[in-house]
């Protein structure tokens, strides 16, 4: 057992890596079982269709409101305190919201309150937990361990937990959200274990928060490679976005695979993201980072490409596992590259501005989907991402050659 947990969190990454592994693992179990119990909960309460759309906004609109604010604060506060009150504030919500579901006075409205409080919570929680990774492991080793911890986020966020969720909510309906609050709990005791120094990583927190926002933009916008970093992510989130919001829509008229098929593309996506994560240490050693980033991003383009042309639900399949497979290796990749190349008093602040790039991303990439299908049909916004990111590839692929060592740009300036 010992050299199974050896294997899965080398010794050299330390002891406190492996509790904020734990801590990642178990509230991604809770919010995977959120995943599919909250629409459920949602739908409990009404079929609305304009309500439905606005609990699930209610839950996502806290990342553009407070994002920037989050990242400021994570570089200001002692990072672990925030992460354990801002996660003993969603257990609390949580503990809340199964009292009033149990005491059978929940309606629409009381769910889009707590799903928006969770939401908000959930901003500052993510954003400093981010942060602490940095602090934790060694810059050559962050490609490995933010590995482990993906691998954990598809294994119980998109694996285990939303079928978990679904059946537990068919035994009652608060079930899963009391499940959810303790591991969100248990989570906050597996956070207290980490080792990180007391205090803010900042020797000076005199400024105002809104001059901490103004230099955390700042910095991205001087720092080349990392600002191209946040270009590509904003733009191939919009391309991959548009298609994503009429996925169901696509499978159900273009494949005709019924919603059982469309649940088996969502796993089969899950699965191929699973081995991309796990193999990536290995594709790390044997080849050169800027070649990895394009091989993946060309990936992307073509995977676009494909999936305008397919009919076949088997060939969609293998195409989703495909897409599994290389968005996990970028999702890790583009995350290391970031984290190396971003100081540890930027860390909060650079990382909130690239998490309000890719909901940005997604909620503007998501409108333009639902417009262009419904314009040009159920394929075309497939075509619409093979063009936006095909495009965009040519433009930063030799600069991607640089966002690749981004670190070595920052230690140029500070040298």
């Amino acid at each position: 057992m010992s050299l199974l947990v050896d294997t899965v969190f080398p010794p050299r990454l330390g002891r406190g890596f492996r509790w904020l592994v734990a801590s990642s693992w178990v509230t991604n179990i809770g919010d995977g079982l959120m995943f599919a119990a909250g629409p459920l909960l949602v739908a409990s309460q009404t079929r609305n269709p304009v309500l439905v759309a606005a609990a699930a906004m209610s839950f996502q609109l806290p990342w553009l409101l407070f994002g920037l604010i989050a990242g400021a604060l994570a570089d200001r506060l002692d990072r672990r305190v925030v992460v354990m009150v801002m996660n003993a504030v969603r257990a609390g919500v949580l503990v809340l919201l199964c009292t009033v579901i149990l005491s059978g006075h929940v309606n629409i409205w009381v769910v889009m309150g707590a799903m928006f409080a969770l939401g908000v919570a959930e901003v500052f929680a993510d954003t400093t937990t981010g942060t602490l990774l940095p602090m934790l492991v060694e810059k050559p080793d962050l490609g490995v361990a933010q590995a482990r911890i993906q691998a954990g986020f598809i294994t119980a966020n998109q694996l285990v937990g939303p079928a978990l969720g679904a059946a537990l909510f068919a035994v009652g309906t608060a079930v899963p959200f009391v499940l959810q609050a303790v591991c969100v709990a248990l989570g906050v005791l597996l956070v207290a274990r980490i080792g990180t120094p007391r205090g803010a990583v900042r020797e000076s927190v005199e400024t105002h928060v809104r001059q901490d926002i103004v230099e955390g933009v700042r910095w991205i916008a001087h720092h080349r490679p990392v600002r191209t970093l946040a270009l590509v992510i904003v733009t191939f989130n919009v391309t991959w976005a548009a298609p994503w919001s009429v996925l169901v829509l696509w499978t159900l008229e273009r494949l005709d695979a019924g919603e059982a098929g469309f649940g088996l593309l969502m796993t089969t996506s899950a699965v191929g993201g699973l081995l991309g994560t796990l193999s990536f240490g290995w594709l790390e050693k044997r080849v050169p980072l800027a070649a990895l980033m394009r091989a993946v991003l060309l990936c992307e383009v073509v995977f676009h490409l494909a999936m305008a042309f397919t009919t076949a639900y088997p060939f969609a399949l293998g195409l989703m596992f495909f897409f599994g497979a290389y968005a996990f290796i970028w999702g890790t990749l583009s995350n290391a590259v970031r984290q190396r190349a971003v100081p540890s008093e930027f860390q909060g602040r650079v990382g909130s501005v690239y998490m309000i790039c890719v909901m940005g991303g997604m909620l503007l990439g998501s409108l333009l989907g639902g417009l262009i299908a419904g314009q040009w049909g159920i394929s075309a916004p497939w075509w619409f991402a093979f063009v936006g990111s095909g495009f965009t590839l040519v433009l930063v692929w030799r600069e991607l050659g640089h966002v690749a060592h981004a670190d070595e740009a920052t230690q140029a300036a500070t040298a």
